[in-house]
């Protein structure tokens, strides 16, 4: 209760220790910062590196308490949000991958260079998700984990990334972006995803996409495309689930239900669901009903 007191308190006197021009940004609404300012019960088991090119390429892994299953505990890699900009951390999404792992799921939250961070955007922003997940082969030699049963799961900017994980194994060897050997998934949830930068830039005017893409100029966007929207790497082969509240941004609506038929087109299975009393970040709330079709799906991947 008092990080919400917290919340409110800072909406009040904050702006006033903050240049004029990024007060607005930052404070957007008390829903906003407060869901920012939802910090974990508990530190992870551990802060890893999975690279040495910048001190943003780490990942909080947490364990889940008790006798591991045989085979270890299934995995969530997490990936948050923020339109891959760096102006957005991992932080505002701790207490939910802290609630995922309350719920048996081992998980690895990760931090990766963004847009406004040295390397960040393409290819390196991909590039870190990507080795941040493969990276998991090496903290199974250490940690009781499933290599097994590893989903993916993303909210909103994150979600791109998330699903790409899924499809990166369908990039071509010529890509920047191709690695052998990527480690498989068993399955991937978007949370209010940019599931299909195209679209989004469409229909959505998020001209980030093409910024993410390394594409200034739409025209010549199209072969990039072919390397970061997720829509263009299907089939994955794994199931999908998709949610997004019915009270986000009516262009991630309709992206995301476009999304779910192109990939039921493309022959995976895929589960959409549009709670319509949740907004952006209610899908992140672990005091929402949200949290509960999260695990649902979660564990549905793993059982198979």
């Amino acid at each position: 209760m008092w990080k919400k007191t917290l919340a409110l308190v800072l909406c009040l006197i904050a702006p006033s220790l903050l240049p004029a021009d990024t007060t607005a940004t930052v404070f957007r609404n008390v829903t906003d910062l407060d869901m920012a300012l939802w910090l974990p019960e508990t530190l992870p088991d551990a802060r890893l590196r999975y690279a040495n090119d910048s001190p943003l390429q780490f990942g909080d892994l947490r364990v889940p308490a008790g006798t591991p299953p045989k085979g270890g505990f299934p995995v969530i890699v997490f990936v948050h949000g923020g339109g891959w900009k760096s102006d957005w951390n991992k932080d505002y999404g701790e207490r939910f991958v802290e609630a995922l792992t309350r719920a048996g799921f081992a998980t690895w939250d990760l931090e990766f260079r963004r847009m406004g961070n040295d390397g960040g955007g393409y290819p390196g922003t991909f590039l870190d998700v990507a080795n941040g997940t493969d990276h998991l082969r090496t903290l199974a030699k250490s940690y009781p984990l499933d290599l097994g049963h590893v989903v993916s799961i993303g909210h909103s900017s994150g979600g791109t990334l998330a699903l790409w994980l899924a499809g990166r194994k369908n990039l071509p060897a010529s890509s920047p972006l191709h690695m052998d050997d990527p480690l498989p998934l068993a399955g991937v949830v978007t949370l209010a995803g940019v599931n299909d930068l195209e679209r989004s830039l469409a229909i959505g005017n998020r001209t980030d996409t093409l910024k993410l893409s390394g594409i200034e100029d739409p025209a010549k966007a199209e072969p990039r495309f072919g390397e970061t929207n997720p829509a263009r790497l299907l089939p994955f082969g794994i199931p999908q689930s998709l949610i997004v509240g019915g009270k986000d941004g009516p262009w991630r609506v309709t992206m995301t239900r476009e999304y779910a038929e192109t990939v039921r087109a493309a022959g995976d299975p895929v589960e959409l669901a549009v709670p319509e009393t949740a907004n952006h970040f209610d899908v992140v709330d672990t005091e929402s009903p949200v949290l509960e079709m999260v695990l649902t799906a979660v564990r549905g991947m793993v059982a198979r």
